[in-house]
């Protein structure tokens, strides 16, 4: 679907990489290991979303580090149209929504990372049905075309401890305070 807007593959994985979870950062040497690209096409990408001012750098030692500029007035908007194009807009509606009593939901795995996969990775604080749970995720499962899986705490009160075993920073996509 982003394809037809966007013809570069390489600044689609550059996009997915920082702007599906801000706290991402990466560099030339990682990225073109990662991606299976050449330097060259994807310094030439770094380089123009840098100029747009959608990614920061800093310098680490002798390397160049980018992140997402999570201040750019198109962030959000980015963000959102790749939940979307990933499909979790729609697990969000056919899973979190209709369980009930879900504390917190997050993105976990390859994607809070800014990588492409097959499988979604969810962190559900909660106490709900889990047979019920499997029902809803299969048929969401069908509809964003990805494996879903999930890791099912009955509390929010372990978060911070189960929050601390991921790198990068698990990305909030729910909250029964607010949605995310």
């Amino acid at each position: 679907m982003i394809e037809t807007l966007i013809s570069s593959k390489t600044r689609i994985k550059l996009l997915k990489k920082f702007f599906i979870n801000a706290n991402t950062t990466g560099y030339l040497r990682s990225l073109q290991q990662e991606f299976g690209e050449s330097s060259n096409a994807i310094r030439v990408e770094l380089n123009r979303l840098e100029e747009a001012g959608m990614l920061n750098a800093e310098l680490v030692g002798n390397k160049k580090v980018f992140r997402a500029n999570a201040e750019h007035p198109l962030f959000e908007e980015v963000h959102r149209i790749l939940l979307k194009q990933i499909g979790l807009n729609s697990i969000i509606e056919q899973v979190i929504e209709r369980l009930g009593n879900v504390e917190k939901v997050f993105l976990i795995g390859d994607f809070s990372r800014g990588t492409d996969s097959p499988i979604i990775d969810l962190l559900i604080f909660g106490e709900i049905d889990r047979s019920y749970l499997l029902e809803l995720i299969e048929k969401a499962e069908k509809a964003v075309h990805r494996k879903i899986r999930f890791l099912l705490y009955p509390s929010e009160k372990a978060s911070v401890a189960v929050l601390a075993q991921f790198h990068p920073s698990p990305l909030l996509l729910w909250s029964k305070d607010k949605e995310a």
